[in-house]
């Protein structure tokens, strides 16, 4: 907190992708709280910047970061991180925010953080399910860790990192009890009647390989609940000609509606999920809809988890991780298999019991989630202020 006396704070935030930009504007508005004339510095999106945030960079320079399609760009991505090193330390703000972005953020925190500079890092790199020996780094990185899941406060505090559960934001937007029947609407789908909503993932390389199955999975499904229809967002107009291709293939004339984008409104609507492994299991937990999930890494890159021993988690989907134990029939690899899979999609579309089992415990981990994650992480900041001297 400021009065006539001190100098307005100046906070410094990266943003990492379009998620991140949300964070940010959502922790800018909860500051000003706090320090009313405080000032807002960064890597921002337009978000951000709308919430008057200065823009030293934009978040699309960092989007690209770690993908091996562009590793051309990481040259100037490490430029960039060198410009704002010295920004920082040539002005240090009261405290540095890295908004997830780890391969980018956690360096440049780790340097700041040894030069004096107060580090908060938002959403905890995913260090709980593998490589470990990235703790001893994000330790050296950090004063203070933010946390959107509580099992990552509990694990990275365990490991002597400093961490608060904050909550999840699209827990706190996302009503409790959502209307399936304003979602089918909207969609324009009939109101009445089974629905199976097909996500196979939001990347080309995922639907080459979960889209034949998932495909099967549709066909094995109508033999037995005849009238049953499905429903499918599409995330890109690549990903839509794959699997439209998949259906030409495969599909016998299965009858899919396609839908590009609007994959809320599609978990909203259907009675079941057929989904990929991400972050939609955690978008379909909030939508209430009970689930199947499935996914298929490539054979080389399986082999070399498996080898290396790289999973150190004993689920993959997020409503295990939440709930702590197999809440929800997890499919993977050799195990995706149309039969299997299409048998627990009709369990779920004809037993009540074995919905609610699952719908109930998704009300529970909607409510631990719900903090209001843009007051809980500015509190946090807060705390760590008013203790660094």
């Amino acid at each position: 907190m400021t009065d006539a006396k001190t100098p307005a704070p100046v906070f410094f935030l990266v943003a990492g992708e379009q998620s991140g930009d949300a964070l940010g504007a959502g922790l800018i508005e909860a500051l000003r709280v706090y320090y009313p004339q405080a000032r807002f510095q960064g890597v921002t999106g337009p978000l951000m910047r709308a919430a008057d945030c200065e823009s030293l960079a934009d978040v699309d320079e960092l989007s690209l970061f770690g993908v091996s399609e562009v590793i051309g760009e990481i040259p100037r991505v490490l430029r960039l991180r060198k410009r704002l090193y010295r920004h920082l330390v040539s002005a240090p703000p009261a405290v540095f925010i890295g908004i997830d972005a780890p391969a980018f953020n956690t360096g440049l925190e780790r340097r700041l953080k040894a030069a004096g500079i107060a580090t908060v890092h938002y959403v905890c790199p995913t260090v709980w399910a593998w490589r470990q020996g990235r703790l001893r780094s994000i330790r050296k990185a950090v004063d203070r860790l933010l946390a959107i899941f509580p099992f990552e406060a509990a694990f990275f505090s365990e490991h002597g990192v400093p961490t608060t559960f904050v909550g999840h934001r699209l827990a706190d937007e996302t009503p409790l009890h959502p209307e399936p029947s304003s979602a089918r609407r909207a969609l324009g789908l009939p109101g009445d009647g089974l629905l199976v909503g097909l996500l196979p993932g939001s990347r080309k390389s995922e639907v080459s390989r979960l889209g034949p199955q998932f495909i099967g999975t549709a066909l094995w499904l109508a033999e037995r609940l005849p009238g049953v229809r499905f429903v499918a967002p599409m995330a890109t107009p690549g990903v839509r000609e794959c699997f439209e291709a998949e259906l030409a293939a495969r599909g016998g004339g299965l009858d899919v509606q396609l839908v590009d984008g609007r994959s809320r409104e599609v978990m909203r609507a259907a009675d079941v999920l057929l989904l990929a492994s991400g972050t939609a299991t955690l978008e379909a937990l909030l939508a209430k809809t009970p689930m199947v999930v499935s996914y298929m890494l490539s054979q080389s890159n399986y082999w070399l988890a498996r080898s290396l021993n790289l999973i150190k988690v004993e689920h993959v989907s997020m409503p295990n991780l939440l709930a702590g134990r197999p809440l929800v029939p997890e499919f993977l690899q050799q195990d995706a298999q149309p039969e299997i899979m299409g048998a627990w999609l009709y369990r779920l579309l004809t037993s009540p019991a074995a919905r609610a089992v699952q719908v109930d415990a998704f009300d529970t981990i909607h409510r631990q989630l719900a903090r209001d994650a843009d007051r809980s992480a500015a509190a946090a900041v807060v705390e760590l202020l008013d203790r660094t001297p």
